[in-house]
């Protein structure tokens, strides 16, 4: 049925790229997405990446550039961030390379059944090292090993391990530091996502003392990974009160190298408009980025497949006349996590602030006959809300509807490139992703045959369909996402308004019914505001002479969703005036005080941010933090930083934040002063 349907499409789409709907893209991309090319590519990238050492993210690297190549994409580059411990992207410090020849752990005591005696095998498995493991003497060394369990920092500390090998409960990556400090050998990690993976290990790949990566200031422990079925064993022998010995070898280095990251690209160029004008070539792009560099077939192999196959697709499309050549530039870009996209963003500010949307790809391809694997879309920030969140979602209904295969959404979520959308960059970024049923994330489980080529397939198609269409849109296609974005507005100021109305009803008018009739009303303008910031946000796509055209064309959409947020405000008037005069109350409501320090002192600092991105303090010993978490991954200190623009206050991001993510007490205020006074933020204001 596609195929002949794009065949149909063949000559109503030869002449004028502004005719292409989305409809016509995705029926053209579905007709021709090779889901068994997509396969290979992940086996290929699986193949080099599963080994997780610098040499072979080259060699991963130079396979993609390959790749790019063969599928007539422009301008490959294999690009580099420094791999020297010391470089910043952002706040963030680009870690050491590292490098390991082989790594073996073997309990040396007698009597120990010969399936249990060796303990981890790097040739065999390759998540039995941990990433950045340090080396251990030539030869190898013996330790005395000692169960942590799931003790924290505190208790470790006052334990004897200098000198042991410390098996943990908890990923030993977050007690590194205080195993440092203790001048312990290294870790053996018994933490595993999945403790019904008995026979497999999970990969740790994050060492450094303070932060995620090894850098140049971090501590060279060994760190080993055994299966849930061996840390049993051991556990077994350490409960009979005796010492358990194991020989230790790591044959590991690091050096400064380079983080290899591979870019591409599908030119835009001109076009002729409905009238036969030429319209000029643009400087525009439209970015699809995800990482290699890990060693999971899913995660994230099945990523950089789909990527791959997302553009090879778009690439035949158009070179044989099936789609136009869209007016903006289409660029994939396919990196270490986090520390390859920062120092693309960050060397390369021409084209970051020329990109006007993004899809991330950190995502599994799951089997469909698994519960749990429907794709989840992740949205923008709200300090970034954009009509990419409503237009993703379109295209998912409008794909997925047709599969009978459900799909969610869900709010912005940290840990991955997302980052982009942050408004220091400024990049819409939407970001798909599934569940991978049986839970192999970052596990040696994570393997080619897990990967479903039709959750692949899925995955390139709706890649494919929003960078084609959003790479190819004018004016007309602008004011139609507004109107798609709008429509997600009344949906989610309804959402706003929606549990208020149940809670004032349920509230009998007690004590605290005017602080919920004033957070209600708070609530639903916010939901205004920022669903008007996401239909206005269509501006970016046409130039900034049409952009005040293009904004008057939408005022009525704007108004609409003002005119519906005080009808919901008058229901709930109404719903508060029934209630209180049943109760005998007063309705007026006084406005909830900001949480997160005296008001008078947050209304007087302005938070000026110095870089783009999150501030991890991966360079910061924990006893120095005063507390305060490391801004990496914590939700509510990055939705807070998002919300710093240089001319907000501290009161206002409190309360910003406050209504994106819910109340909770957490000292804004201390924390800035913290940041302030080790130099990662200025303040301004009186």
């Amino acid at each position: 049925m596609w195929r002949a349907a794009a065949s149909i499409l063949l000559g109503a789409l030869a002449s004028f790229a502004a005719d292409v709907t989305v409809d016509q893209v995705m029926t053209a991309v579905r007709s021709d997405v090779k889901p068994q090319q997509a396969m290979e590519y992940m086996r290929r990238v699986y193949a080099t990446d599963r080994w997780f050492t610098f040499p072979k993210f080259q060699e991963t690297a130079e396979y993609l550039k390959q790749a790019m190549r063969d599928d007539g994409l422009e301008n490959v580059e294999v690009l580099g961030a420094p791999a020297d411990g010391v470089t910043h992207a952002g706040y963030w410090t680009e870690p050491l390379a590292w490098d390991v020849k082989q790594a073996r752990l073997e309990l040396i005591d007698p009597g120990v059944p010969e399936e249990f005696r060796v303990l981890a095998d790097r040739k065999k498995v390759p998540a039995s090292l941990g990433m950045w493991s340090g080396p251990t003497p030539p030869g190898g060394t013996v330790a005395e090993i000692i169960d942590a369990g799931k003790a924290g920092p505190e208790q470790i500390e006052k334990m004897d391990i200098a000198g042991k090998l410390v098996l943990t409960s908890d990923n030993p990556s977050g007690i590194k530091w205080v195993l440092a400090k203790k001048h312990a050998l290294g870790a053996i990690n018994a933490y595993t996502e999945n403790p019904g993976l008995k026979d497999d290990r999970q990969w740790i790949n994050a060492w450094g003392d303070y932060g995620w990566a090894f850098i140049k200031s971090s501590t060279p422990l060994v760190c080993f990974s055994i299966t849930p079925h061996q840390a049993e064993f051991v556990r077994k022998l350490l409960a009979q009160g005796r010492p358990v010995r194991a020989r230790a070898m790591v044959d590991s280095r690091y050096y400064a190298g380079v983080y290899p990251y591979v870019t591409g690209v599908i030119p835009g160029g001109a076009r002729r408009a409905h009238g036969g004008e030429s319209l000029p070539e643009s400087n525009e792009e439209v970015l699809t980025l995800g990482h290699s560099s890990e060693q999971g077939a899913q995660d994230n192999a099945t990523g950089v497949a789909a990527m791959l196959e997302s553009l090879a697709t778009l690439n035949r499309l158009i070179a044989a006349s099936k789609l136009p050549r869209p007016r903006r530039t289409i660029r994939v870009l396919l990196m270490g996590e986090m520390y390859g996209s920062m120092h693309y963003v960050a060397t390369h500010p021409d084209t970051i602030r020329n990109t006007v949307a993004a899809m991330c790809v950190d995502t599994p391809a799951a089997p469909y006959d698994l519960a749990g694997t429907e794709y989840t879309f992740y949205m923008n920030p709200h300090a970034a809300k954009s009509y990419t969140d409503a237009f993703v979602l379109h295209l998912a209904e409008q794909y997925f509807s047709k599969l009978r295969r459900p799909f969610h959404w869900n709010e912005y979520m940290t840990g991955t490139d997302t980052y982009l959308a942050e408004p220091a960059v400024g990049i819409p970024t939407v970001w798909p992703y599934s569940g991978t049923g049986v839970v192999t994330h970052h596990n040696s489980a994570d393997t080619p045959d897990k990967v479903d080529p039709r959750s692949l397939r899925d995955l390139a198609i709706v890649n494919a369909t929003y960078l084609y269409y959003l790479a190819n849109a004018g004016e007309e296609q602008a004011l139609w996402l507004a109107q798609v974005a709008a429509n997600r507005g009344y949906d989610q100021i309804l959402a706003a308004a929606e549990p208020f109305l149940d809670q004032v009803f349920q509230s009998g008018g007690g004590n605290q019914f005017s602080q919920l009739v004033a957070g209600a009303r708070e609530k639903i303008a916010y939901a205004v505001d920022r669903e008007t910031q996401a239909v206005l946000s269509v501006s970016r796509l046409v130039p900034p002479p049409r952009r005040q055209s293009l904004e008057d064309a939408v005022k009525p959409l704007v108004k609409g969703l003002a005119d519906y947020g005080r009808a919901q405000s008058a229901r709930l008037d109404e719903a508060a005036t029934h209630v209180s005069r049943k109760a005998g109350v007063a309705s007026t409501a006084q406005l909830i005080t900001p949480s997160g320090g005296p008001p008078s002192e947050a209304a007087r600092i302005v938070v000026k941010r110095k870089k783009f991105g999150t501030i991890p303090l991966d360079e910061m010993p924990i006893d120095r933090r005063e507390g305060y978490p490391s801004g990496a991954w914590d939700t509510r200190v990055i939705a807070a930083l998002y919300w710093c623009d240089g001319t907000r206050n501290l009161a206002e991001v409190i309360r910003l934040t406050d209504l994106e993510l819910g109340h909770q007490d957490f000292d804004f205020v201390g924390y800035f002063k913290f940041l302030l006074k080790h130099g990662y933020v200025e303040f301004t204001g009186n």
